[in-house]
């Protein structure tokens, strides 16, 4: 027996049905006129409807494609319904695979059940939403009406998936650490902070899972990575979202330079599966994600699209004067390696098309990072740059325990003085560099950045199904009714 709500006259399920995209493939030749003689159940979505007389069209649509429903009076039940159907309705229909005299691959209806009716509205829906406020806001009007944005996210879950994949084939271990941190660590960025009742304690949502697992290295994980939410409470952009995909993988008795060999792969291997190819178009502009990329020093990069040669061994004073024609303003109070960085991405980061690994970046900068072994104040750090931004970091991890601190308290100095994207001193996480770090190389891949690469798509809003918007309405409660 059927069970429903009162007033709701929809089944609880419908079940044994075939996707779309399957009966699609492979009739490819069925000739127009022709029948298959196979039944099969479909749902979804009418986008379309064109009654005709005792005739009628409709599209359906599910999340593998769209097909033509064929209804006639004389062999489809409740015609004079269906033909009542409206746009944005769910319905499942039963009937068999025809190709109609006009060529279209059709389900000729039979049966057919009501699953859900549109009560907004639909309209004109079904040729596309173009008004981007809509679209960010209204997710599921977007991914019904634009056949695009369902493609983006299809490709972002494929993407996601091939990640796992390609870590666990090379004896990486997931993992999940904490979301709520008592302090916020392992990134210089501004957290957002909430109360812990029962802890009568102040939290953080994590900016970077970084110091946990590390800790895991420490203890025994020589392979791991977590690929999850972080949040930093910044600004909106094109390329920024306070909520957003990172993938953050360690590997023991490895360096920066095995872990930028281990992202070509990640990033290649991603592409060969979700695009067939590593030769991609990005913003009309090619790119040949193929290893092995170039790699290119800070200081290098900053002379090869400025024209000014700079080096870390120069004085603050020199370093502003040769600077000058770039015409960025150095605080007086800056060191050497903070204005090169400065430097850097004002003027360099947004104009390297890619592939290239941007490579030994100051100290100042880099309070996570093993010192360079043979360049005094610079680090072993890299940044893959694709498209004009930045996809990664690289690290050579620092495992020295007492220099670790020293960083840290540095940086506590300097959010006293005011910086509040600086690190806080992490007694814990030094307490577990004491028990010994091997040497060990770590990543850190901006999952939506590496989809908006591989989608084409300049905004990050474009890969996130909700992205943070402002708030339009509070939210109404029983008293307000």
């Amino acid at each position: 027996m059927t069970v429903v709500e009162a007033g709701d006259e929809t089944p609880y399920s419908y079940r044994g049905t075939t996707s779309v995209g399957s009966v699609i493939a492979g009739r490819e030749d069925l000739a127009p006129g022709a029948a298959t003689g196979e039944t099969v159940r479909v749902a979804g979505r009418v986008m379309l409807a064109r009654p005709q007389g005792r005739l009628a069209f409709a599209e359906l649509r599910d999340w593998t494609g769209a097909v033509q429903l064929f209804a006639l009076a004389s062999k489809t039940e409740r015609f004079d319904d269906f033909v009542k159907v409206s746009l944005g309705d769910w319905i499942g229909v039963e009937g068999e695979v025809v190709r109609t005299k006009r060529g279209e691959l059709s389900v000729q209806v039979a049966t057919w059940t009501m699953l859900a009716r549109t009560q907004g509205g639909f309209g004109d829906k079904w040729r596309g939403v173009t008004d981007v406020e809509v679209r960010y806001r209204q997710r599921e009007v977007d991914l019904w009406a634009n056949e695009r944005a369902r493609e983006v996210f299809l490709l972002r879950s494929k993407v996601v998936a091939r990640l796992r994949g390609l870590l666990d084939e090379r004896g990486f271990v997931e993992v999940e650490t904490p979301i709520l941190q008592p302090l916020a660590g392992g990134a210089n960025a501004r957290p957002f902070v909430t109360h812990f009742n029962s802890l009568h304690a102040d939290f953080y949502l994590r900016i970077a899972p970084e110091l946990y697992l590390k800790r895991l290295v420490i203890g025994g994980f020589e392979r791991v990575y977590e690929l999850g939410r972080d949040f930093r409470n910044e600004g909106l952009s094109p390329r920024h979202n306070p909520e957003f995909t990172m993938l953050e993988a360690y590997q023991a008795y490895a360096d920066y330079s095995d872990m930028a060999d281990l992202v070509e792969q990640l990033v290649a291997g991603v592409a060969l599966e979700v695009l067939g190819t590593t030769s991609i178009a990005y913003q009309g502009r090619p790119v040949d994600l193929a290893p092995p990329w170039r790699r290119l020093s800070l200081s290098d990069a900053i002379a090869e699209v400025t024209g000014v040669e700079l080096d870390p061994a120069m004085s603050p004073d020199e370093i502003r004067l040769r600077a000058a024609p770039l015409e960025v303003e150095l605080d007086t109070a800056w060191t050497t390696g903070r204005m090169l960085y400065e430097l850097y991405e004002r003027t360099t980061e947004h104009e390297l098309w890619g592939p290239v690994h941007v490579m030994d970046y100051p100290v100042e900068v880099s309070p996570l990072v093993r010192a360079h072994r043979t360049i005094p104040g610079l680090v072993e750090r890299m940044t893959p740059i694709i498209g004009g931004r930045e996809i990664a970091e690289i690290y050579s991890e620092l495992t020295d325990a007492a220099v670790q601190r020293e960083r840290l308290v540095a940086q506590a100095s300097a959010r006293d003085a005011g910086d509040d994207e600086a690190m806080v001193v992490d007694e814990e996480f030094l307490r577990a560099l004491e028990h010994g770090m091997p040497p060990t190389g770590g990543i850190g891949v901006g999952v939506d950045r590496l989809v908006m690469l591989l989608a084409d798509v300049a905004s990050i809003r474009e890969v996130l199904l909700f992205p943070a918007l402002r708030p339009q309405h509070r939210a109404s409660s029983a008293s307000d009714e």
